[in-house]
């Protein structure tokens, strides 16, 4: 049985994120700590009835934390969790799917236009007082992205999302899903993943907003970067392992596609010695595309609205999992 707010305890475990303080602002007094270290939350994580967490997760905690009863996930993604050992114990879980949809599309959009304007290129030059003259070559200039075709794998909310702000700029976008029947929304059209291969020879842009699952863990791999022109710049705003690395690096090295922009990386954060540090024709963001200022309020938003649904005792949850 779910405990009374009265008797509720909730633990809020980020090494960063400003959660207690976002819920306490709305005055709930309910009883909740936070804590910021691994060690810590190992050991105090059987004082909670309510976890709220994400990368600080480990599943050892399962059998530890008696008194757990609901796992509200700080993000959207859940592969972290022991789904069928909380379903055994009673735990009840939700994702924070969505809370960053806007944020991701519009760094992911950021990142289209970075590489078409040549930004990385001109903070180098700045840092090292170089002023470029004018470019004769076309294919070195800065360019435009009205007429540009976007590949969009993933057309969830993220996906949606870039799609619209693509269109904003005139471009052809046309959207990747594993169920094509569930709309294209502002793309102009949308395939299974299994199509994907005969497009990318259309590709100015492929971007990943994509979940990572069996079906997109390696999707861009050597023969996916050799079927791109290029001209074409790779941008993945999802997760590291939906493109194989080593087979980016080559490409990249050897001029196959003109870039890349990486908001993911596998591992997080590169090796120091790895090679997406120093290639001149890659940009790397650190994994920041759902971090905004709203980001704690959207989480606690999602928290609230499942605590009142556990308090009523609804079988669903906003983002159930388990």
């Amino acid at each position: 049985m779910f405990p009374p707010k009265d008797q509720l305890t909730i633990c809020f475990a980020h090494a960063a994120y400003q959660m207690k303080a976002c819920f306490d602002a709305l005055g709930t007094g309910i009883c909740n700590f936070e804590l910021r270290d691994g060690d810590a939350f190992s050991q105090r994580a059987h004082e909670a009835d309510v976890i709220v967490v994400s990368g600080m997760w480990h599943n050892g905690l399962i059998p530890l934390a008696k008194r757990l009863r609901f796992i509200q996930s700080i993000g959207s993604g859940t592969d972290q969790f022991d789904k069928e050992a909380l379903a055994a114990r009673g735990i009840r879980l939700a994702s924070a799917a969505g809370v960053n949809a806007r944020a991701v599309a519009e760094h992911a959009i950021s990142l289209i236009l970075a590489m078409a304007r040549r930004l990385p290129e001109a903070r180098d030059n700045q840092a090292r007082r170089v002023w470029r003259g004018m470019i004769g070559d076309l294919t070195e200039r800065e360019d435009e992205l009205s007429g540009k075709t976007v590949l969009i794998i993933g057309l969830g909310r993220i996906g949606g999302r870039l799609a619209q702000l693509a269109k904003a700029f005139e471009m052809k976008v046309i959207g990747f899903r594993r169920h094509p029947a569930s709309g294209r929304g502002a793309a102009d059209a949308v395939h299974p993943l299994t199509e994907l291969s005969a497009f990318l020879p259309q590709a100015d842009f492929v971007v990943l907003t994509c979940p990572l699952v069996p079906e997109t863990q390696g999707l861009i791999d050597a023969k996916a970067l050799g079927l791109m022109p290029s001209s074409a710049f790779l941008v993945n705003a999802a997760r590291g392992p939906c493109v194989v690395e080593a087979a980016l690096i080559e490409a990249l090295q050897a001029g196959r596609i003109a870039g890349a922009a990486l908001d993911v990386t596998d591992p997080e954060p590169p090796q120091q010695d790895s090679p997406l540090w120093t290639l001149p024709n890659l940009f790397l963001t650190p994994h920041t595309g759902g971090e905004t200022r709203q980001y704690e309020a959207n989480v606690i938003d999602i928290l609230v609205e499942n605590l009142g649904r556990l308090w009523r005792g609804e079988t669903e949850l906003r983002n159930q999992v388990v």
